[in-house]
């Protein structure tokens, strides 16, 4: 009998049990959220897709193509094979666009303070904590950022959250043109050559009765304070890397920022233009997440640009904002010391930009815009030009297409014409990967080579 009190008593101390580990389970799921411990399944998801071996010449992501249940390596230019270990021979190499990977291996370093698990219901609403679909947080984390790089005015602005700069291009464009088309003649819409192409090209094709691309040099448009302009002003300019400053007196001017950040260009002193653009894509390298933003003096244009927005998008993308509020964090919690993005990002262009510079030099069939050492306030001394491209001339008569040219030896570019320049220019990125960049200069040495001992004879 005392053998079945026991047996009894076991029993109903197991039923107990469990009925208290389901009232715990349904409190969890219910009243508080869930389980804890519920994130380790997608943090060993993107640690192993990030363990995937990839040869340096590639990486995996945990939404790269899957075979045989795992995450494949996506290889870099002219690597291929399973774990990109393969160079393949007669590879072109490709500094056409400005993807700025560069920034990968700083932030492969720095994966722990960089990382963020979105969980399953992160932000299902259209709302977040401020107004027209901005994050708080975030905001003031650009203010901080723009401060600590010293390379923009940030207080007393307004910002405005795009999906990149390119969609903040044709969102400003709209904010400073006219109010009533019907009553006033268009904004003309200009840029000094070379200038980047996006500006036309967005200005054609969304084909406004606000405003109109006027084609043209500075030097037609003496009396622009006669007319209603829009220039754009980039600076550092894409594609020569100059710092530059408007030309046209009484225009609204767009200042196209985007590459003024001391990895990139001295900062002589903060910007403060009324109206100032900038991409995240170029500062901490993730083009991915399409994230940009304005700083906007006058409330008008504030919420012109602001209202465009909400109707073409309703705001950035969530994600996006949370993703890039993380990095942000990162970045300042490193800054101005040794392991900051800015001393990593600096210390990569100044290299490439000495190697590609010096082996230009070396012969007569080329040349690349002057850039001079200038004192750089965020860094506190005289630095070395960083450029984000070079502008490569073709200084041969026979080389009058220099693109071509050098397509045809097995280097991508992009070509000055596209700029509004001569074709004898043409555009080298210089922000790519490692990779790209060596295959670069291994194309350009032999090509060099090759001509100057054709040339010899």
């Amino acid at each position: 009998m005392k053998m079945e009190g026991k047996g009894l008593k076991l029993v109903l101390l197991a039923s107990l049990l469990l009925n208290l580990y389901q009232s715990c389970s349904v409190f969890w799921t219910t009243n508080t959220g869930p389980r804890p411990g519920w994130s380790r399944e997608a943090s060993a998801e993107a640690e192993a897709a990030a363990a995937i071996p990839c040869s340096a010449h590639g990486r995996a992501f945990l939404d790269s193509l899957v075979v045989d249940g795992a995450p494949t390596c996506e290889c870099n230019t002219c690597y291929v094979g399973a774990d990109c270990s393969e160079l393949s021979p007669d590879c072109s190499a490709d500094v056409d666009s400005g993807d700025p990977v560069f920034l990968e291996p700083y932030w492969q370093k720095h994966a722990a303070s960089s990382a963020v698990l979105v969980s399953g219901w992160h932000r299902m609403t259209y709302k977040t904590t401020g107004d027209n679909f901005i994050s708080v947080e975030l905001e003031k984390h650009i203010r901080r950022l723009h401060a600590a790089a010293g390379n923009a005015v940030a207080d007393d602005r307004f910002i405005v959250f795009g999906t990149g700069s390119t969609q903040l291009i044709n969102a400003l464009v709209h904010a400073l043109s006219p109010d009533s088309p019907s009553s006033s003649p268009p904004a003309r819409v200009f840029a000094s050559a070379p200038f980047y192409p996006v500006y036309e090209l967005q200005t054609d094709f969304f084909d406004s009765r606000e405003y109109e691309w006027e084609e043209g040099a500075a030097s037609d448009f003496a009396n622009a304070s006669n007319g209603n302009f829009i220039e754009f002003v980039t600076s550092p300019n894409n594609p020569d890397s100059l710092l530059r400053r408007s030309v046209l007196g009484g225009s609204s001017v767009i200042y196209d920022h985007c590459y003024y950040w001391p990895h990139y260009t001295a900062i002589p002193a903060p910007a403060d233009g009324d109206v100032m653009l900038f991409s995240n894509s170029k500062i901490s390298g993730h083009a991915s997440s399409r994230f940009g933003w304005a700083l906007i003096k006058d409330k008008r244009v504030y919420e012109r640009a602001t209202k465009y927005i909400q109707l073409n998008s309703m705001g950035v993308s969530r994600d996006s904002q949370l993703r890039i509020l993380k990095v942000m964090k990162a970045m300042l919690a490193e800054m101005k010391g040794e392991e900051g993005v800015f001393e990593f990002g600096y210390a990569t262009m100044r290299e490439r930009w000495r190697r590609l510079s010096s082996l230009v030099s070396s012969s007569n069939l080329f040349s690349l815009q002057q850039l001079s050492p200038q004192y750089c306030t965020y860094f506190r001394k005289i630095r070395d030009p960083s450029p984000a491209y070079g502008w490569l001339k073709c200084e041969m008569e026979q080389h009058r297409d220099c693109e071509a040219f050098l397509r045809s030896e097995g280097v991508i570019t992009r070509g000055g014409a596209i700029f509004h320049s001569d074709s004898r220019y043409t555009r080298l990125s210089l922000i790519k990967t490692q990779d790209d960049f060596e295959l670069l200069m291994l194309k350009m040495e032999a090509l060099i080579n090759k001509e100057t001992s054709h040339t010899s004879f």
